[in-house]
């Protein structure tokens, strides 16, 4: 590797400046740049946002960082060939922030594909059945050669029914990858964030994040929620390990979700997010705009010259017609499924950057209310 290994830094890489209430306007350094946040980071699972260029998610969406997947890129191209490409940034055209998933929601997503001991996951291969082993060394190792700057240890993620002995042993195995992932070395400015886990069972939650916290990582992520359980749960678990989460390092809430998540848990005081909503709906034609959801194939939209959302700023908005992206859908177009995903994306990454500006004016729970009911109005 070109530049020296460390051991992961102890954390001092967030700054919090303001405080309203919960919620939390932070700044978080890495090596490829600052994160102004609550931040929203669009998916790039194989090293592309799907539908846009690099360019684009900087200029047109304003994008400050972005989510690949370590597990996914490890089995193609390869981190060693990523590597000797010049690293994940230079191999796909960004120059900002990357953060990478380790694996563990494939632990839950692909059960029937793998095979989870206290050593490590063996996956088999969805495109070829070909065996994979991860454990919490390689996983970091495979992170380290992609050069990425926010580095997930890898976790195991229990559905959502799990039984209390299923999501106990699930946590415990969480906090032993944890503690053997820690001491690895990564690369100078790289954060090693790790991951609470404990089903919904909250004592097994807040035992996982004390546990966790002691090993003084640079930040911290909830994940194993907001994947399919009630909502009122999803918000009560997330309140109740943030309590126990230092105040001091980044906190990352995994898999979330829609304008409406993002405005409830930034007002918790969540830091980072990260969801495939805003692509996966463009392309299958639903919009996300400052009054609801559009459905780009109905009827009723044929001759409709208004811009998808009169109040956004973004391409989009700016130069096409409800009636024209209503065309290109209903043609299978894929120019509509990519200016469908810019305007999402550039939806969500103004409602972070309004969110930011109503934390830092200090009137965030008025202000959020009225974003919730507008949202909820329905477009017309």
């Amino acid at each position: 590797m070109s530049e020296p290994e460390v051991l992961a830094s102890s954390g001092r890489s967030f700054a919090l400046l303001h405080q309203c209430g919960t919620a939390r306007r932070g700044r978080v350094s890495t090596a490829h740049g600052t994160v102004e946040t609550p931040a929203f980071m669009p998916v790039g699972t194989l090293g592309t946002v799907k539908g846009l260029t690099p360019k684009q998610l900087r200029e047109d969406v304003g994008a400050q960082i972005i989510l690949a997947n370590a597990y996914h890129l490890a089995l193609r191209p390869g981190s060693p060939r990523i590597e000797r490409l010049g690293g994940l940034h230079r191999f796909m055209g960004w120059d900002g922030p990357i953060l990478t998933d380790s694996g563990g929601y494939q632990v839950f997503s692909l059960a029937q594909l793998r095979q989870v001991t206290d050593e490590g996951v063996e996956f088999r291969s969805h495109l070829d059945g070909s065996k994979m082993m991860l454990t919490p060394e390689s996983i970091i190792q495979i992170q380290t050669e992609l050069g990425v700057d926010v580095l997930m240890v890898l976790d195991e993620c229990a559905p959502p029914d799990a039984s209390r002995s299923v999501a106990e042993s699930a946590a415990r195995r969480t906090l032993l990858w944890a503690e053997r992932a820690r001491v690895r070395p990564v690369l100078p400015g790289r954060l090693m964030f790790a991951i609470v886990q404990g089903g919904l069972f909250a004592d097994l939650r807040l035992a996982n994040a004390r546990d966790l916290v002691a090993l003084d990582f640079p930040g911290y992520a909830v994940g194993g929620l907001s994947i399919g359980e009630d909502r009122n749960v999803t918000m009560s678990l997330a309140a109740e390990t943030l309590a126990v989460l230092p105040p001091d390092r980044p906190r990352y809430f995994m898999g979330v979700g829609t304008p409406e998540d993002l405005l409830r848990f930034a007002g918790l005081g969540f830091d980072l997010f990260d969801c495939v909503l805003p692509t996966r709906n463009g392309r299958n034609g639903t919009l996300f705009t400052s009054r609801g959801r559009l459905n780009l194939r109905l009827a009723r939209l044929a001759e409709d010259v208004r811009p998808p959302d009169e109040r956004c700023d973004c391409y989009t908005c700016s130069n096409f017609t409800r009636a024209y992206l209503r065309h290109l859908m209903n043609s299978n177009e894929m120019l509509g499924a990519q200016l469908a995903s810019l305007h999402n994306l550039r939806f969500y990454q103004a409602l972070m950057r309004d969110i930011r500006s109503a934390i830092e004016r200090d009137d965030y729970p008025e202000w959020s209310a009225d974003r919730l009911r507008q949202l909820s109005e329905g477009e017309q």
